[in-house]
């Protein structure tokens, strides 16, 4: 697959990363030309300064609510809000589980409305974390039709701190529940370039990733 880096969020999220790991992973955006950077919020504004001269657009993505999902709603949206303001083009945001658990469905979808709103208003990109690993079929179908009515741009699969991560025949059901205006994202465990096609076969359109530049070496 020639194109396999415009599918890829070069992702950096560990807790002991550094401003020279994140200066590493903007450098290897840069070279594979990679669709995005996903980082800490704390690192939006220093990314941008990294990217400033150059000349391919790379996406910056950050999280919010991460990676638990039960902030309140102004937290999230001061998070979302601030990430915004320090240059971050798309926010990857962890639904509210524990709401959603609860079966309170509306109180879920309409926190991600007011960030779906949020981020377009400053033309940005609201990618929404399920978290399938806790998720049922029945769990599945309701959280893809919540973001559908929230306006969502893309439904995400995994923080990569649940127990299990992004899978195949998940990313399948989603695609398949999913309008195709909403795109998906895989992420959780993809660490090998067979894994990344696997996942763009069965209808992801981005590859969440810390192993972004071994899985194109692969190709």
């Amino acid at each position: 697959m020639t194109n396999l880096p415009a599918y890829i969020d070069h992702t950096l999220l560990n807790p002991t990363a550094s401003e020279t790991d994140i200066r590493k992973v903007c450098e290897e955006a840069w070279i594979h030309q990679f669709k995005a950077v996903c980082i800490a919020p704390s690192y939006v504004a220093y990314t941008v300064e990294m990217f400033e001269f150059c000349p391919v657009k790379i996406e910056i993505a950050t999280v919010v609510g991460f990676p638990m999902g039960y902030s309140t709603t102004a937290t999230k949206i001061a998070e979302a809000e601030n990430a915004l303001r320090d240059g971050a083009t798309e926010l990857d945001v962890v639904m509210n589980i524990s709401r959603f658990k609860s079966m309170a469905y509306v109180s879920v979808r309409e926190e991600l409305r007011q960030l779906s709103d949020l981020a377009h208003t400053s033309n940005a990109l609201l990618k929404v974390i399920i978290e399938t690993a806790y998720l049922d079929t029945f769990d599945l179908y309701t959280a893809c039709e919540i973001c559908a009515e929230a306006n969502v741009d893309f439904v995400k699969t995994s923080t990569g701190f649940a127990p299990k991560g992004a899978e195949v025949e998940t990313v399948k059901m989603i695609r398949s529940i999913l309008p195709t205006n909403i795109k998906i994202k895989a992420s959780g465990g993809i660490r090998t370039y067979d894994q990344a096609v696997a996942m763009i076969e069965a209808g992801a359109d981005r590859i969440g990733t810390s192993a972004g530049v071994l899985i194109v070496t692969q190709a």
